[in-house]
């Protein structure tokens, strides 16, 4: 029987570092759980040779896998146990299953509202299931769901023109293509012209609207480890931003080395720890089993 495993890609989700270091050990099993479900039902949607209905079959696979209607899907099973082990809700799973439903057969998104109620799917549930692991509260989404959209919108022009070319898949506005007088089919060049990249940058900069909101995360979220974690987050968030406002993306880097993410993560860790030690009566450390 065909499984979402037998169709991996072997891609990575680079913008959202879930299963880091910085995550507290006894959690760390649910977050591998919970990537390893999400990479199976992403790796199904943008697999480039098979048919919808197949695909449509997989995802509800590993949705029946999840809810324990069926065990067809060894990808789901990790994490049918976690969420059953700390009594925890499937929806944030299921959430990701509508995204990547829409996926297969959803190829351009009309303006920003389109784009961001595809992210209230793909990018938002990653974080609030992060949250809900260590026990934070709700209000915690309001800072968590504006930072997973800038994520999941950074990822889009990042890969913008990959997606064009390897999937025919546009995340790009059609509205804010139509302002330049450009289709997507400028996309496929090897830079972008003038007015392509005055269209990408009207979008990073609406994605930068998100980002007031987003940074107030760290300030919000009481477990220490989980605080440092979105402090870095964040900081790459504003970073690959700010790069998408200055370089072409279609022929230049905007995606972090391994030495640019370390030093980053240094100067987001250090002021980050400094506050809480500080003292704000509101973060001390809780749960999480650090």
């Amino acid at each position: 029987m065909r499984t979402s495993e037998d169709y991996g890609t072997g891609k990575t989700r680079e913008n959202f570092p879930v299963a880091s270091r910085l995550i507290a050990p006894g959690l760390r099993e649910a977050v591998h759980a919970y990537y390893r479900f999400a990479r199976a039902a992403d790796d199904v949607a943008d697999h480039p040779t098979l048919e919808q209905a197949l695909k449509f079959e997989l995802l509800d696979g590993l949705e029946a896998t999840l809810l324990g209607k069926t065990d067809r899907d060894p990808a789901a099973l990790p994490l049918r146990a976690q969420l059953r082990a700390r009594s925890l809700s499937p929806q944030h799973a299921l959430d990701l299953l509508t995204a990547f439903r829409l996926d297969v057969t959803k190829r351009r998104y009309e303006n920003w509202d389109e784009l961001m109620h595809y992210c209230r799917y793909s990018a938002m549930p990653v974080g609030r299931f992060v949250l809900e692991l260590h026990g934070e509260s709700r209000t915690t989404w309001e800072a968590s769901d504006p930072l997973c959209s800038a994520l999941q919108v950074i990822n889009h022009l990042q890969d913008c023109v990959k997606d064009y070319r390897a999937l025919d898949r546009v995340y790009v506005p059609l509205d804010a293509l139509a302002r330049f007088d450009l289709t997507v089919q400028a996309l496929d060049a090897p830079r972008a012209t003038l007015q392509l990249r005055a269209c990408l940058q009207s979008v990073a900069r609406m994605n930068e609207a998100l980002l007031p909101q987003a940074s107030q995360l760290p300030r919000v979220v009481k477990d220490l480890r989980l605080g440092i974690e979105t402090a870095v987050i964040a900081a790459v968030a504003h970073k690959l931003n700010r790069w998408l406002l200055e370089r072409d993306p279609l022929s230049e880097r905007v995606h972090l080395s391994r030495v640019e993410a370390l030093w980053l993560a240094t100067a987001a860790v250090v002021p980050e720890l400094l506050r809480r030690w500080r003292g704000a009566p509101d973060h001390a450390t809780h749960r999480g089993g650090a």
